[in-house]
Parts: C-alpha cells; sequence; structure tokens
C-alpha cells in the first residue's frame, strides 16, 4: 500500500470515528449531568450543614465538595441549555451509565479531600458502593467518621436507592423530555410498571412513597430508642436496601427485638416492588396479594427462614425467639441485598448456614425495588420454564406456555431471563478468577465478588461482615466497582455501551 493510500485509509477511519461519536448527542449528555451535579450538590449542601450542626472538622471538605459540584453542574447547564432535549434509547443507555459514574466521582470528594479516605481509588469505591446500595465499605472503624461525612455516606444510598434519573425526573420537570427512555433504562428488568400514562408523574408518585416509607421507619426508630441522627441514618439505608451503618457492629449496636422488627419490616418493603407497595397503600391490595414474584418472595423468605432458625436453635443452642429474629433479620437483609447484619453470619455452624445466605445473594429482592441479584422474577420464570420443559417431553406435541401472573409469556422473555443468569453467573466466575490473580484467595475472592455485583455488600471469608474491603489491592478495588455499576443497572445497560452495535450509525 503506498503512502498516498495510507493516509486516505487514516482519514477514513477518523472521518468514521467522527460520525459515530456526533449520533451521540454530546452536548444533552453533559445537559443532563449538569443537572444531576445540581441535585447532587443540593444535598452535599445538607450534609455541610449537619457537619456545622456538630462543629467537626469535615465541614471544609464538605463546603469544598458543594462548591465544585455546583459550580461545575452550573457550567454545563449554563453552555448547553438550548440543545435538543429529545432523549433516544442509545443516549438514555449511556447517560444512565455515566450518570453513576460521574455522580460517584464527585461523591467521592468529601472522603478524599477530608483525608478520612486517604486513597482516591477507595473513596471512589466507597461512593460507588453509596450509589449502587451495595453497602461494601472500606472504613474500618466507622464510629470515627464525623457526622457530616456519614450523613453523606447514607445519603448517597437513598439517592441512589430511588434512582438517580428517576428522582431528577421526579423533581425536575427539565427531564420531562424523553424521561421515558431514561426512566426504561434506569430501572431494567422483565417489565418497567408505570403508575400513570405520564412517566413524569409515575417518578413523582415513587419519589412521594419513598419518601413518606422513609419518614414513617425514622419516626418508628426514634420510638424505640434509637437518636434522630442514628434513625435518619439507618432509614435512608434501609429503604433503599443499601445497609450503610453509623456503628461499626452494625444494626448488632443495638440489642433490641423492637429495632431489629422495625427494620426487618422496612426491608422486606423495601425489597418489594414499589409499584406493588404503592397500590397497596392506595388500598389495591389484591394487586400485591396475588402478584406471582411477591408469593414467591414470602415463599422464600419463610423457607430459608425456617432452615436457619431450626440450625441456630439446634447447632447452636441459641433461645427460639432470637435464633428466629437473627435468622429472619439475616434472611431478609440478604434476599433483598440491604446487607445489614445484627451478628456475624460467618461465626454460626455448621457452614450450610451461612451457605443458604450466598444462595439467597445471587437470588435478589423483587423486579422493580432497590434491590440487586437476579431477582426473583427472573428465577421464578427459570424454574418455571424448566418445570415446562419437563412436561414437553412427556407432551411433545402439546402447546404449553410458561405462565405468569396468569398471562402467557412470550418466548423473546423467556430467552432475555436466560441470557441475563448465564452472563450473570459468567461474570461472577470471571469475577473471581480476576480477583484471585490479585492475591485474594477463592472464598474470599467468590464472596467479594458476589456481594459487589449483587450489591449486598457484605460476602464470606477476608469481607465477611466483621470486616472490611479496606484490605484489597487497588486493582481489585477497581474491578468491585465496577461489578457494582454492573450489578445496580442490571448488566446489559453498561455492557451495551461497549458493543460495535451500539457505536455503529
Amino acid at each position: 500500500m503506498c503512502s498516498s493510500e495510507k493516509f486516505l485509509c487514516k482519514f477514513k477511519i477518523i472521518y468514521i470515528c467522527g460520525s459515530q461519536l456526533r449520533m451521540i448527542k454530546y452536548r444533552l449528555i453533559l445537559l443532563i449531568l449538569g443537572i444531576l451535579l445540581l441535585v447532587e450538590s443540593v444535598f452535599l449542601a445538607i450534609s455541610t450543614g449537619v457537619s456545622a450542626l456538630y462543629s467537626e472538622n469535615d465541614f471544609a471538605a464538605l463546603a469544598i465538595s458543594t462548591g465544585i459540584a455546583l459550580f461545575i453542574g452550573f457550567v454545563f447547564v449554563l453552555l448547553n441549555k438550548n440543545v435538543d432535549k429529545l432523549v433516544e434509547k442509545r443516549e438514555a443507555y449511556f447517560i444512565i451509565t455515566i450518570s453513576w459514574v460521574v455522580m460517584s466521582v464527585f461523591g467521592a470528594l468529601p472522603f478524599y479531600i477530608s483525608r478520612y479516605i486517604p486513597s482516591f481509588t477507595d473513596a471512589f469505591f466507597e461512593s460507588m458502593s453509596g450509589f449502587t446500595t451495595t453497602g461494601a465499605s472500606v472504613i474500618k472503624n466507622v464510629e470515627q467518621i464525623p457526622h457530616g461525612l456519614l450523613f453523606w455516606r447514607s445519603t448517597t444510598q437513598w439517592i441512589g436507592g430511588m434512582g438517580i434519573i428517576v428522582l431528577s425526573i421526579a423533581i425536575i420537570p427539565f427531564l420531562k423530555i424523553g424521561g421515558m427512555q431514561l426512566f426504561n433504562a434506569e430501572i431494567p428488568g422483565v417489565s418497567t410498571d408505570k403508575l400513570h400514562p405520564r412517566i413524569k408523574d409515575t417518578a413523582k408518585r415513587l419519589f412521594i412513597l419513598y419518601v413518606g416509607l422513609t419518614i414513617a421507619q425514622v419516626i418508628l426508630l426514634c420510638i424505640g430508642g434509637m437518636t434522630v441522627f442514628d434513625s435518619i441514618n439507618h432509614s435512608f439505608t434501609t429503604i433503599s436496601t443499601g445497609g450503610f451503618s453509623t456503628k461499626q457492629s452494625n444494626v448488632g449496636a443495638w440489642n433490641s427485638p423492637y429495632i431489629h422488627y422495625v427494620i426487618i419490616f422496612f426491608m422486606v418493603i423495601a425489597g418489594t416492588n414499589f409499584s406493588l407497595s404503592y397500590f397497596a397503600i392506595v388500598g389495591q391490595f389484591k394487586k400485591l396479594i396475588k402478584n406471582t414474584e411477591f408469593k414467591f418472595y414470602l415463599f422464600i423468605i419463610i423457607a430459608a427462614t425456617a432452615i436457619i432458625g431450626l440450625g441456630l436453635w439446634y447447632y447452636m443452642g441459641i433461645h427460639p425467639e432470637k435464633a428466629f429474629r437473627d435468622s429472619l433479620f439475616q434472611v431478609v437483609s440478604v434476599l433483598t441485598t440491604t446487607g445489614f447484619v445484627n451478628s456475624d453470619f460467618m461465626k454460626w455452624t455448621p457452614h450450610i448456614l451461612w451457605v443458604v445466605l450466598l444462595i439467597l445473594m445471587f437470588i435478589g429482592g423483587s423486579s422493580g425495588s432497590s434491590a440487586g441479584g437476579i431477582k426473583l422474577v427472573r428465577i421464578h420464570i427459570l424454574l418455571r420454564n424448566s418445570y415446562t420443559e419437563f412436561k414437553r417431553l412427556i407432551h411433545p406435541h402439546a402447546v404449553l406456555p410458561v405462565r405468569y401472573n396468569k398471562t402467557a409469556l412470550p418466548s423473546s422473555t423467556i430467552n432475555n431471563v436466560l441470557v441475563f443468569v448465564i452472563m450473570y453467573i459468567s461474570i461472577v466466575v470471571a469475577g473471581t478468577i480476576a480477583l484471585a490473580f490479585t492475591g485474594l484467595d477463592f472464598e474470599s475472592s467468590l464472596g467479594a465478588m458476589v456481594a459487589c455485583l449483587g450489591n449486598c455488600g457484605h460476602g464470606i471469608g477476608s469481607v465477611s461482615p466483621s470486616a472490611s474491603f479496606a484490605h484489597l489491592s487497588d486493582t481489585a478495588t477497581w474491578i468491585l466497582s465496577f461489578a457494582m455499576l454492573l450489578g445496580r443497572l442490571e448488566l446489559l445497560t453498561v455492557i451495551i455501551i461497549f458493543t460495535r452495535a451500539f457505536w455503529k450509525n
């Protein structure tokens, strides 16, 4: 090939890349990122106020972080306010993914600037763990962290639980154009239930429900003897299924059955599809009790609680009420991927008890909730499809559809479920191998990967409930940060932007 041909070839490559880049509305992306940063700056300002209230040394870090987020957000909005605001599917996927990354970067600033987390890698991990409601932490002693940073840490989970984009659609009418694309990309899954024909009104109703449940839990925890500060923080991280606590021993710091049962109750609600919770609150209770996924959800909780509770009572001699409470608490916490603990389950014997919890980490909570994992609806559809396949072997000529909520599922839905489950398990395997290469033992590698991809927070091995993620290498920390993002956005929303098809015109 002559030099002129090489030049033309390079020019053609540059031209194609440029045309592909132009099809993504980068100014629209900057506009939405600016709006989200302005929202984040408001919550940072509230956390700064908490720091001022307690007169602690994290005030400057929070104030500086607020200023940075406010300034950059304002500039992004000001320079791009007149762009075309129609969000198409391609932009939606990119906006959702980049939003979580950018919010986590700015969310890491208070931890890093204050030097309470001196490594930016660890600060980003803590922030990403918050916004993705994972609950994994690099902080070795959380009780040494000032009140302002603790409040910000819990706030990141509260924001992430509702969903950054859904929250913005609910409180900022500016995003009403193209909101449906963002809403569907933000809450991927088998189906997305709308409470109102207008997506902005659906987001508002979900947001009001979210706030209402948070306030209700704050009041009940205060009645149980928690301080107002601890009640607010734990309510933020319960409703969001996040699991961050203000105490090193987590919920175990309160030896109160009342507090434990209150948190269990709200974890169950948080792990339920928010749309079903809304229908139940407004009087349409039949939609809740007749829902197939909700019934499967309750069955899993009851069965796993019975198995572990009997084990704690029989093998460890724990009092029946405490055995039942500890079992129910950990089953609900793990299944909803909240990550709270009232005792270290790695110390339970026999080991089959915490193996049951590891299986629940894979399963996860309901669709349409902030819980992570594969999700109950997918597991149930997979089981029903497997059962139907056995029936087809016996009756090869019969038409045997897979039904869910009394509706025959199309083959495309079943295929999507199968693809998702295979991809999920494949990522767990690949991530476990990658973490093992960083020096982690197999048990810890598997536990860390399952905990972060499933947004559960606590794993097994060296990342058990009594430990932190502080001992991990930078490489392992970045791998797990990416896993948390993948899990929160249910794999495909993130993976799709790394495919050639996404960037082809």
